[in-house]
């Protein structure tokens, strides 16, 4: 399937017409886990200018946002831009939208780029498309944070590890850190090679 055709779009709206929760995130606690390692594995403790496409119903980007100067919050299914922005109604910095990767991308310059749980949906020309996205706007000292399920998704050809194993292979940045259990896995890229300590005693 195709993350931006017809069918897929009708997949996800279908999903959220019949359940504002469709996988139990907000409160699973491997699904909790999974938000707080990926907020961990984040190299700064802030951003200026941020971007999560694929929000669904709005849990992670809730907690992105005290992080963040401004967020951009993205998904293909309008219930579900609905529920993010009820999620994070009082929070003036974040920006709710419907967006269809990869043909739309935010204009400007972005510090954060957060690529979890949408990259299954995607075929490999539109990965692509996203890493060029993601070269061409990702600002000097930027970061790009990948986390993806690892076992088979039913009516899906690709898992987290064959995912990752594509961002890897084509992203062209200095990998900066990478976490995997047998559930999940995550993987950080930035230009900016330096460890976290190094960061903050430069300062």
């Amino acid at each position: 399937m195709n993350y931006t055709n017809n069918n897929t779009k009708q997949y996800f709206d279908n999903l959220y017409r019949g359940d504002d929760d469709p996988w139990a995130i907000r409160h699973r606690w491997y699904e909790r886990r999974k938000r707080a390692l990926l907020l961990a594995a984040l190299p700064h403790e802030r951003y200026t200018r941020a971007f999560e496409p694929g929000c669904g119903n709005g849990e992670l980007t809730a907690l992105l946002a005290p992080r963040c100067d401004e967020l951009i919050a993205t998904d293909i299914a309008e219930d579900a831009v609905a529920l993010t922005r009820q999620r994070v109604a009082q929070c003036q910095n974040v920006k709710v939208e419907q967006m269809l990767l990869p043909d739309c991308w935010p204009s400007g310059k972005l510090d954060l780029v957060v690529i979890s749980e949408i990259g299954y949906y995607l075929d490999e020309p539109q990965l692509w498309h996203i890493v060029e996205h993601v070269h061409e706007t990702l600002s000097q000292d930027g970061a790009v944070v990948a986390c993806h399920w690892r076992r088979p998704i039913e009516g899906w050809s690709e898992n987290g590890d064959e995912v990752h194993a594509m961002l890897r292979g084509r992203m062209s940045l200095p990998l900066l850190s990478h976490y995997w259990d047998d559930d999940l896995i995550i993987d950080v890229w930035t230009r900016d090679k330096r460890s976290i300590h190094d960061r903050e005693n430069s300062k």
